[in-house]
């Protein structure tokens, strides 16, 4: 179980910050998020890592960390937590508290996270092959030539789209979202 270090503020602004966020307390510490992550190997470190440098006070190693910008929002690793912390909500908060504090990596992560989001904001769902176009196209597109084969296998099985498809009322969702973005301005 996570306990606060010796003063706890950043930890207590962390989980004041996030809905649900004083779950973070009762982090086993287990593993399972990381685990979970289908972006995990291209984070600095685990959210388990991420949330004992929280503990510790961490609070620049943390907000200069790609972890949170490189979390899809899946909620993978929420569904497997045996303690149900909002994890990808934790990722929010820190990506939020990053920007204010101008303290993350304006390169590859924020790129990939803004790819994502866009995609959701204009069709309502991500659009893989966009993704893959728009964001590891720009970014060392010779490290991600092996994943042709595995493109070419999610094609064969129905499992990439290459048309972006919008989900039903996606009016409202943009709707949602354009109201929430007032909300975290003012």
């Amino acid at each position: 179980m996570i306990q606060a270090d010796s003063n706890g503020s950043f930890l207590h602004e962390v989980m004041a910050a996030t809905p649900g966020g004083k779950a973070l307390m009762s982090c086993l510490q287990c593993g399972t998020c990381g685990g979970s992550c289908p972006s995990g190997p291209d984070m600095d470190h685990t959210p388990r890592e991420i949330f004992a440098m929280i503990n510790a006070g961490m609070r620049e190693e943390v907000l200069r960390s790609n972890t949170p910008w490189y979390c899809v929002s899946c909620y993978y690793c929420m569904v497997r937590c045996p303690k149900e912390i909002p994890i990808t909500d934790l990722m929010y908060t820190l990506k939020r508290m990053a920007v204010r504090a101008k303290l993350y990596d304006s390169s590859d992560a924020p790129d990939f996270s803004e790819s994502f989001i866009g995609y959701v904001e204009i069709y309502g769902r991500s659009f893989e092959l966009g993704l893959a176009t728009r964001y590891h196209l720009t970014h060392q597109p010779l490290k991600k030539v092996g994943l042709g084969s595995f493109a070419l296998e999610m094609l064969a099985k129905n499992r990439l789209s290459l048309r972006p498809e919008k989900i039903k009322g996606v009016d409202q969702l943009r709707a949602i979202l354009s109201k929430a973005k007032q909300l975290e301005a003012a």
